[in-house]
């Protein structure tokens, strides 16, 4: 693995784990520049959200700035316009996976529901600006490291299955839900895929975005009118059912 690929992972994992110093950080900070603290307990965490993923994100690119695409590589890429069409189809094809591992869970059990995803509805919810790292920065790190890394140095040493199930299960735990792993997994297969198919990193990375922004709104913005059109549904099922 190139060593750039390796300053890209642990660039991801002191992310991760910079909350831990980070949010203390941002929260005494604004509280020396005249804020109250308990505003800032508040605040500091999308501040610091915002901030870690935004400054991971730039790390990342200026490390890969220099990566450059042989004339080979480019010959196996798949065409710009079969590359929007696999990006489009990539979104329902993640759809029907979640579904199928979501209905699998469901057969053994595993209450359906993501506690990390409700946190960060709740956190967009307050502070819409943290749609930005959910539903942008987020996939694009993700894509980056769980797939063209980690899938990609995989892929080059066992084929497509066994490459794609330890980077899906790795993906899987880095969301720190085990109980959801068959459900990440599927997500991590679906991507793994859309990049083989097209040997372009940008197709997975549009389809995990829209798939996530797609997230993001039906849970928070049109939350309150998909209730609506629900009740009203039962509603007008109560009544066809009781005339």
């Amino acid at each position: 693995m190139k060593k750039e690929y390796w300053y890209i992972i642990i660039a991801y994992i002191v992310m991760q784990l910079s909350s831990l110093i980070g949010i203390p950080i941002v929260a005494f900070t604004g509280a020396a520049m005249g804020k109250s603290l308990e505003e800032m307990e508040t605040l500091s965490i999308p501040y610091w959200l915002v901030i870690s993923f935004s400054l991971t994100l730039v790390i990342v690119l200026v490390l890969l700035r220099k990566e450059r695409r042989t004339s080979a590589d480019l010959r196996d890429a798949s065409s710009p316009a079969s590359s929007a069409a696999w990006a489009f189809a990539g979104v329902f094809l993640a759809l029907i996976a979640q579904s199928i591992a979501a209905n699998i869970e469901n057969m053994l059990g595993i209450e359906m529901g993501s506690e990390n995803t409700q946190e960060i509805i709740k956190l967009i919810e307050m502070f819409p600006v943290v749609i930005l790292v959910s539903s942008i920065i987020g996939p694009i790190l993700e894509e980056i490291v769980f797939r063209k890394i980690i899938f990609g140095s995989l892929h080059k040493k066992m084929n497509f299955f066994f490459a794609g199930l330890i980077s899906s299960v790795i993906f899987a735990l880095a969301h720190m839900e085990p109980e959801h792993v068959i459900l990440y997994s599927a997500m991590g297969f679906t991507f793994a895929f859309l990049y083989v198919k097209t040997k372009r990193i940008i197709v997975p990375i549009i389809a995990h975005v829209t798939m996530n922004t797609m997230v993001v709104l039906l849970q928070s913005v049109f939350r309150e009118d998909i209730e609506r059109m629900i009740k009203e549904a039962e509603k007008i099922q109560s009544f066809i059912g009781g005339f």
